[in-house]
């Protein structure tokens, strides 16, 4: 059995967006930025935008957090959105969500400029994705797809099982699947018998947030299963896949923590390189 090391993946992500940031810096005279959007106090929400900040920081990108008291008004929050599309040296920004639920989040997702969504969740980047035009992906689909590049893992020809259909990971991952030229079945809560469909599966993504939903009888021996899947059991974080089990019959396996969660960072930061290098070539 094979563990497929998140850590890995996003230290050698890493290593190359930090190259690629000092390069534009001296060649290009381009110090870019990426500003991170948090609405309220969410606890969540606050621990990720600051260590979405060291992580860019130990890169070498600029970050700044952007704090709007709870009960900012949507105007006010579109106001300070376009204020960001209109500065030049921001070149990624990112939305904490949730949102408080007086907002409209689709409304404020739509307002940032395509060209900088790193979190690929605008209705204009979407499109892309599902016709294959150039963009930003969501970026926990675009990790599942980094760890499976750098294992060397061919989804061509393969049966990929997805669980879960939601709009900023189980969709857009099983359209970055098909694009792959996988065999892709998406299962949800009204899936009759889940277990069988997995059984078949070369491939099983867990991405549903109920931990231990895959157990090692859903899993064919050999098959690769990659967890998306972060919950809290006892104190303890873990993912959709019950690990020990599936481990003795899966030929690879990602661990939670440390496997796709690891790489999701690190994927919003190669964004924002990918962004820097578009707006050049348009320059």
């Amino acid at each position: 059995m094979q563990l497929l090391n998140g850590k890995d993946v996003a230290a050698f992500h890493g290593k190359r967006i930090a190259q690629q940031i000092q390069d534009v810096r001296e060649k290009k005279g381009i110090d870019p930025e990426l500003a991170i959007v948090v609405v309220g106090d969410d606890a969540p929400s606050v621990m990720y935008a600051a260590s979405m900040k060291r992580t860019a920081e130990s890169v070498g990108l600029n970050a700044r957090i952007c704090q709007e008291k709870e009960g900012v008004g949507e105007d006010e929050l579109l106001l300070l959105i376009d204020r960001l599309n209109e500065n030049p040296a921001v070149f990624g920004i990112l939305l904490m969500m949730p949102l408080p639920k007086s907002i409209d989040s689709q409304r404020i997702i739509n307002r940032i400029d395509p060209s900088k969504d790193v979190d690929g969740l605008t209705d204009a980047n979407i499109a892309n994705l599902y016709t294959g035009r150039e963009g930003f992906v969501p970026c926990t689909p675009q990790a599942v797809m980094a760890i499976l590049d750098y294992y060397h893992i061919s989804l061509s020809g393969k049966e990929v099982v997805i669980i879960g259909r939601s709009h900023v990971v189980g969709k857009p991952l099983a359209q970055l699947c098909l694009s792959r030229n996988a065999t892709v079945t998406v299962c949800h809560s009204r899936t009759n018998d889940l277990k069988a469909v997995c059984q078949r599966a070369d491939v099983i993504m867990a991405a549903v947030g109920k931990a231990g939903l895959v157990t090692g009888d859903m899993i064919k021996p050999g098959a690769v299963a990659i967890d998306i899947g972060i919950n809290r059991v006892d104190g303890k974080t873990v993912g959709d896949v019950a690990f020990e089990d599936v481990a003795l019959r899966a030929g690879a396996i990602t661990p939670v923590p440390g496997g796709v969660g690891a790489v999701t960072t690190m994927m919003i930061l190669e964004n924002v390189v990918c962004g820097i290098v578009r707006t050049e070539t348009i320059l």
